[in-house]
């Protein structure tokens, strides 16, 4: 599923892989909910934080 993806995605990557809106893209980053370094002005996110991120979301939501 993520293999057309590259290792280390830009925001606009990320945002479909999760398939959410730029601001809450932002802030999910922002907040440090999701993994990811700042270059400048320009986020670097590593496919695995995001596959990490949406695990750890499933598991909050099966404890619901």
């Amino acid at each position: 599923m993520l293999n057309k993806y590259p290792d280390v995605l830009t925001v606009k990557e990320a945002k479909e892989i999760l398939r959410i809106g730029m601001n809450s893209m932002y802030h999910i980053l922002q907040s440090g909910e999701l993994k990811s370094i700042k270059i400048g002005r320009i986020y670097k996110i590593k496919k695995e934080n995001v596959i990490e991120y949406i695990n750890r979301k499933s598991k909050e939501r099966i404890k619901e």
